[in-house]
């Protein structure tokens, strides 16, 4: 049997291509890097759309960090595709684009979605690459481990540095997000419980709140006010794991030598959901971390796009929700609300 193309093992990369090659008018892309599939490479886009200011407020939307949750690279494609069609005729939108960035990052991770996997082309889970050790007790294996590549959940070789992926996206954000006065991101991943979360750092400690936790639990309740009838569970990860080597956790203490407010978020879509609904997920890996029936592939990718279109707002607007400095009294708030005070 001959083996698959690239734009089989991969449509959504010629998703993105296609909107890179006709959006060139009103966008900017650039390759990250490049990635060894099957004796070809494939890049690694970051896409751009609005202000070219560094000090524009930005927002970026990334997905396909861990290959096989192939749903969240589709989330960030359809809300990619939605701002571009709304582009033929909103002027809000437009008006909006003047004075905000907004990056996607739609496919982190091309060699793992080729080859249905979680980890990259190494066998290296690039959500446990990064230089970031917890001091608590993380879940044996799944919190990231050195012992082999052949094992989920592998760290990567420690005299090896970060994984091309890992670094190509820490030194993108760097540069591109952390000259912002405000940035937030929305990283969309798949495969952990019956609801939908919004997770914010840390994922290596369940006893240090991150230094803006007052900004996040202010977001929480800008987004619960204004949406009151929204299902999302908003909490920090370390309520229900901790691990090594989360990206955002590193870029985020990154952050905190920059003078910028920046605040990583992770959408952990309810993939348990789909398979009470059709058990026969089970029986196919991918089931486990997306939608196997058409109607609700559609219904997760129309589903989420009310979240992504608050968060670009709240990003626009940064300054009429949050407190001009530190505000002792939302940090005390966000502390009893996550953290038993």
């Amino acid at each position: 049997m001959p083996s698959k193309s690239i734009s089989e093992l991969l449509p959504e990369l010629g998703q993105i291509e296609t909107i890179v090659a006709h959006g060139k008018n009103f966008l900017s892309s650039e390759v990250l890097c490049r990635i060894n599939i099957d004796r070809q490479t494939v890049p690694v886009y970051a896409i751009s759309l609005g202000s070219t200011a560094k000090d524009a407020p930005c927002i970026a939307f990334a997905g396909g960090i861990h290959g096989i949750e192939r749903i969240g690279t589709k989330v960030v494609i359809a809300f990619l595709e939605t701002l571009i069609e709304r582009l033929q005729w909103d002027i809000a939108l437009e008006t909006i684009l003047d004075k905000v960035r907004i990056i996607f990052l739609p496919l982190l991770n091309p060699a793992g979605m080729s080859q249905n996997t979680r980890a990259n082309g190494q066998g290296v889970d690039l959500m446990r690459n990064a230089p970031v050790d917890s001091d608590e007790r993380v879940v044996w294996l799944a919190g990231g481990h050195r012992i082999s590549a052949r094992l989920p959940w592998y760290r990567g070789d420690i005299n090896k540095g970060m994984e091309i992926e890992s670094q190509s996206l820490c030194n993108f954000v760097s540069r591109a997000m952390f000259t912002a006065p405000f940035s937030l991101v929305l990283d969309c991943h798949s495969g952990f419980g019956l609801h939908d979360r919004i997770w914010f750092p840390y994922a290596k400690s369940r006893l240090q709140p991150m230094q803006h936790i007052g900004e996040v639990y202010r977001l929480r309740e800008l987004f619960f006010e204004t949406y009151p009838h929204q299902n999302y569970l908003f909490e920090p990860q370390s309520k229900h794991y901790l691990t090594h080597g989360d990206i955002w956790d590193y870029l985020y203490d990154k952050s905190l030598d920059q003078a910028c407010t920046f605040l990583p978020l992770t959408l952990e879509m309810g993939s348990w959901r789909w398979i009470r609904k059709n058990p026969l997920q089970l029986f196919n890996l991918g089931g486990l971390y997306h939608p196997i029936k058409p109607h609700r592939v559609k219904r997760v990718l129309r589903g989420h796009q009310v979240l992504m279109d608050f968060l670009v707002r709240a990003t626009l607007s940064y300054k009429n929700w949050l407190p001009g400095g530190r505000s002792p009294s939302m940090d005390k708030q966000a502390r009893e609300l996550w953290y038993h005070g």
